[in-house]
């Protein structure tokens, strides 16, 4: 049972590399050779937009295989998740890749068209619901996966992750509060309010390391519990 289990968990893990790769496909600079050099300049200015895009579907692409391989599960419900989790990962591609082409290609020659101060507050909206979307959905999976495992320290751990990843959802909820309710100053920084993940979750980890502490295993408590212990 447990090798048929394991094999449902590659399967699981297969499907999801395969999905990945297709968005990967859809933020692929070209798909034919240049025909001139223009052509071939015209590609090179595309390369940091395509790799800011590629980093971003690469963090989702971690944050997938330490949950699996952290709490490889097949259940029905971890399945259902992780398939809406791929569903909103390929959607979110086409919104990330124009954003960063505005961004980020303004900077190469290589900008998305914004006619209005409104467009790019909208696409700050939708880029930060498929961003709040998806930890979301990573929260859900880790809670399903605290709910199925035995283990106290693996339970631990699931639930600092789901904290983990409200870590990102809050992020996005103050990055789309900015872009809605910043008028036409605040809303500028809704972008720049990303550049707080690492902070918030180095302070998020430092803070549960120090005072959610794991529980102690079955072997530690009776060792410490131990008379001998205690003369000693």
């Amino acid at each position: 049972m447990a090798d048929r289990a394991d094999h449902d968990v590659t399967r699981i893990e297969a499907f999801s590399d395969a999905v990945f790769g297709f968005a990967i496909t859809l933020i692929v600079v070209s798909l034919e050779v240049p025909d001139s050099f223009d052509d071939l300049l015209r590609v090179m200015k595309s390369l940091p937009v395509f790799a800011v895009t590629f980093a971003v579907l690469l963090m989702i692409w971690q944050e997938h295989h330490g949950l699996f391989k952290r709490f490889p599960s097949s259940d029905g419900v971890t399945i259902w998740l992780n398939g809406a989790l791929l569903f909103v990962v390929v959607a979110y591609i086409y919104p990330l890749k124009f954003l960063f082409a505005g961004v980020v290609g303004m900077r190469f020659g290589e900008s998305a068209k914004f006619i209005r101060l409104e467009q790019m507050m909208t696409l700050m909206l939708v880029y930060g619901a498929g961003f709040a979307t998806i930890f979301l959905l990573f929260a859900a999976m880790y809670w399903r996966a605290s709910r199925r495992v035995t283990d106290p320290l693996d339970r631990h751990d699931a639930r600092v992750l789901i904290g983990h990843s409200f870590v990102y959802v809050s992020v996005a909820a103050l990055s789309m509060g900015l872009a809605v309710f910043g008028g036409s100053y605040a809303s500028a920084y809704s972008g720049i309010a990303y550049g707080l993940v690492g902070p918030a979750q180095g302070l998020y980890h430092g803070l549960t390391d120090r005072y959610w502490k794991p529980p102690a295993t079955g072997v530690a408590a009776t060792t410490s519990g131990s008379p001998g212990s205690a003369s000693s």
